[in-house]
């Protein structure tokens, strides 16, 4: 097949899927917005960060194992069959921490995320039962990962969808059927990535599979070599929480849980933004993976070009979409219809989705960067965009113009990531 058709392929299923990942978390904010008005979206913002660490981690581990596995595959180096049980391995022995929280202290992650004792009191339960399911959240990014990666995108994406339906239809189930509240909510998340495990699980049948898991012991030396190729996942996600929590605090301290409930609005239009661009970058992952295991230096450029293409392309759509429909869109998860929320959340769409026209451009080349074994400049795009322009731009902006330029941070550091990015880019050749 062209790499072209290809590319598109990829790129089209693995962005349905992670839209699939996405919406559930925007039908947890509907349902539990219906539930518990405002404090349940204030409750959902502050939560959000602990999830992006979790997501963080086993897509640090999936995208890393699993690009080092097409390139040593795309040479012929039997090696590769190493990395997945490895990565399955590791994800289950970093997913103790979040267990051992959520079985002994859950109240005490929600009071360092910044929830008083109403927030607190109403989101135990909840917070529980999604931290006993780490495991299974982390091992579903290594385990689709490393189905797409071996040319099998179309499973990983029916995978993804079906565990995200499941997610929506049990959400209301638990919640209003079954009266369980919000920890049916995290009830119905936690259980959503354990189907789409068992989905993706099928790939292993067929003749096509070429992933074997290994009686081994988990290699610290394995994971230190996957670990640097996926960091652009990890600070990908990671960066979304690092922003919730600065935003949380700030906005906290300048106009209370309104502004953060507003913040959770914008903050949930933006995870289906963030899928999207992501849905780009990953889709293109493996392909560029493969040319740059068989050097092919073409290959991998003309990717990258279509990659930045179809990230401007997609942007310039979706701040179309939000400028067009920011009320209706708002109004989704204003059940209490909050004149102020409705004000903050209303300016905050229009001016933080604008960061996207960057944000999608350096989401691509940092996945692009990982894939041809660059991980050094893939870390250096991440972590500017993810945490050390984000913050500093926060903390700037808002003192000088409070919650507009809070708003406003985001899209200040991508523009300011966005020229580190084309530096690094263009200062050497682009596969080494």
């Amino acid at each position: 097949m062209d790499l072209t058709k290809q590319y598109f392929k990829y790129v089209s299923q693995n962005i349905f899927g992670l839209l699939g990942t996405s919406c559930y978390i925007l039908a947890d904010t509907y349902f539990i917005a219906k539930a518990a008005g405002t404090d349940g979206v204030t409750l959902l913002n502050l939560c959000l960060p602990i999830y992006n660490l979790i997501f963080a981690i086993g897509s640090m581990i999936g995208l890393g194992s699993a690009t080092r596995f097409a390139i040593l595959r795309a040479q012929g180096d039997e090696q590769a069959h190493r990395y997945f049980s490895n990565g399955i391995f590791w994800a289950c022995i970093l997913a103790v921490p979040f267990v051992l929280a959520g079985i002994f202290c859950p109240e005490v992650l929600l009071r360092l995320m910044g929830g008083d004792a109403q927030i607190v009191g109403l989101g135990v339960g909840y917070a529980r039962i999604f931290l006993l399911f780490t495991p299974f959240f982390m091992c579903n990014y290594i385990v689709s990962s490393f189905v797409r990666n071996d040319g099998d995108p179309s499973l990983a994406m029916v995978a993804t969808l079906s565990g995200s339906l499941f997610n929506v239809v049990f959400d209301y189930i638990f919640i209003f059927s079954m009266g369980l509240g919000l920890p049916g909510a995290a009830l119905a998340t936690a259980i959503s990535p354990v189907l789409s495990i068992a989905i993706c699980s099928l790939h292993f049948l067929k003749k096509s599979n070429h992933i074997r898991f290994l009686r081994q012991a988990p290699s610290a030396r394995l994971l230190a070599q996957s670990c640097p190729l996926g960091i652009s996942g990890f600070v990908g996600e990671l960066s979304s929480g690092v922003t919730t929590t600065v935003f949380n605090l700030l906005l906290l301290r300048l106009a209370g849980n309104v502004a953060v409930a507003a913040y959770g609005v914008v903050a949930n239009f933006a995870l289906v933004a963030t899928a999207i661009f992501n849905g780009v970058a990953q889709g293109a992952q493996p392909l560029v993976s493969r040319c740059y295991g068989q050097n092919d230096r073409q290959g991998a450029k003309k990717l990258l070009l279509l990659g930045t293409g179809t990230a401007l392309v997609l942007a310039a759509v979706l701040y179309g979409v939000v400028f067009g429909f920011t009320d209706p869109l708002v109004a989704i998860f204003n059940s209490e219809h909050s004149e102020q929320m409705a004000l903050y959340a209303h300016t905050g769409m229009r001016v933080y989705f604008a960061g996207y026209f960057f944000a999608g451009f350096n989401i691509v080349a940092a996945g692009y960067l990982g894939a041809v074994n660059r991980p050094s400049e893939a870390t250096v795009t991440s972590l500017s965009r993810g945490v050390v322009a984000i913050v500093a731009c926060s903390l700037v902006l808002s003192a000088l113009f409070g919650m507009n330029g809070v708003w406003a941070a985001f899209p200040a550091s991508e523009a300011l990531t966005a020229l580190l990015t084309v530096l690094l880019l263009t200062r050497k050749p682009r596969l080494e």
